[in-house]
């Protein structure tokens, strides 16, 4: 397990302060915010902790507010809005500097039999196996591959990842809004559901934003973009353990007034759909002011 993946488990083991008030401490990196999935699988793991073990997450939906600042702990404050017969809804609040930083609802449900159906995954996609890491893709198109994009892929993080679509990472070519991109933990992950779906909620924030800017040639990273994650929201459909690559498929159906939506779907190798997302953020053209 690398030691980005231990850092990972152990930022999602909250502190208890108090009934309902956790408290959440970010990784060890030079990092200028918090990352947006951590805020989310953390406020997701503080919701958890109020909700009966047999009853699993549905749904999430959060807003963020304000940047997270790493250098200080957050604390997450739960409001039991709801325990019904079946289903549980919960609040959390996500607080630094006596400011709310993220807001979140979840759902929660026992598990029950009904109808049933999923779309497949996509054929045709290259297996991960034939493709090139992003360290191999750094060694093998060099400069090409744009400074921004450079720096984050040589951070060491507890996600390693495989784009398919190579042309985004290499060029300002303007390209159809969608991608596919191969994903999974650096390390086992423990077979505790409620663990699992925190760390696939982490990981549901890479990648997705940037899908908005490939038809216009761009990327988050570059220096004239203003990027941030606006609100996130995530359906969990089908448990599945998280010991291989993961296949993230991307659309973005519209990028327009400084917002880019994009929506994707995490299939596991098999074939299996496990969750699908929906997020909008900030994409906004940086203009140079003169004194």
């Amino acid at each position: 397990m690398s030691p980005a993946m231990q850092e990972l488990l152990s930022i999602l083991d909250l502190e208890k302060l108090e009934h309902n008030l956790y408290r959440g401490r970010s990784p060890s990196n030079d990092w200028q915010r918090v990352f947006g999935g951590q805020t989310i699988a953390q406020a997701l793991v503080a919701a958890q902790r109020t909700v009966d073990p047999d009853r699993h997450v549905h749904s999430l939906h959060g807003y963020f507010m304000r940047p997270g600042d790493t250098k200080l702990p957050i604390i997450y404050e739960v409001d039991r809005i709801r325990d019904g017969g079946s289903f549980t809804t919960r609040r959390v609040i996500a607080i630094q500097h006596g400011q709310a930083i993220f807001s979140l609802e979840a759902s929660f449900q026992d598990d029950e039999i009904g109808l049933e159906h999923q779309i497949p995954m996509p054929p045709d996609v290259p297996a991960p196996d034939s493709l090139l890491s992003q360290r191999e893709l750094m060694n093998t198109f060099g400069e090409n591959v744009p400074e921004g994009i450079r720096r984050y892929w040589e951070r060491d993080r507890p996600i390693e990842m495989k784009p398919v679509i190579l042309e985004h990472y290499t060029s300002r070519e303007k390209l159809e809004p969608k991608q596919h991109m191969w994903i999974r933990t650096t390390g086992p992950v423990p077979k505790r559901r409620d663990l699992q779906a925190a760390v696939l909620a982490y990981l549901s924030d890479l990648t997705l934003l940037d899908t908005s800017t490939f038809a216009h040639g761009r990327a988050i990273f570059d220096p004239d973009i203003q990027a941030a994650s606006l609100d996130h929201a995530m359906w969990f459909h089908r448990p599945h353990p998280l010991d291989d690559w993961l296949l993230y498929t991307q659309d973005s159906p519209s990028t327009q007034g400084s917002r880019g939506f994009t929506r994707g779907s995490l299939f596991a190798r098999d074939g299996t759909l496990m969750a699908s997302v929906a997020q909008e953020g900030l994409i906004r053209l940086r203009t140079k002011t003169t004194k």
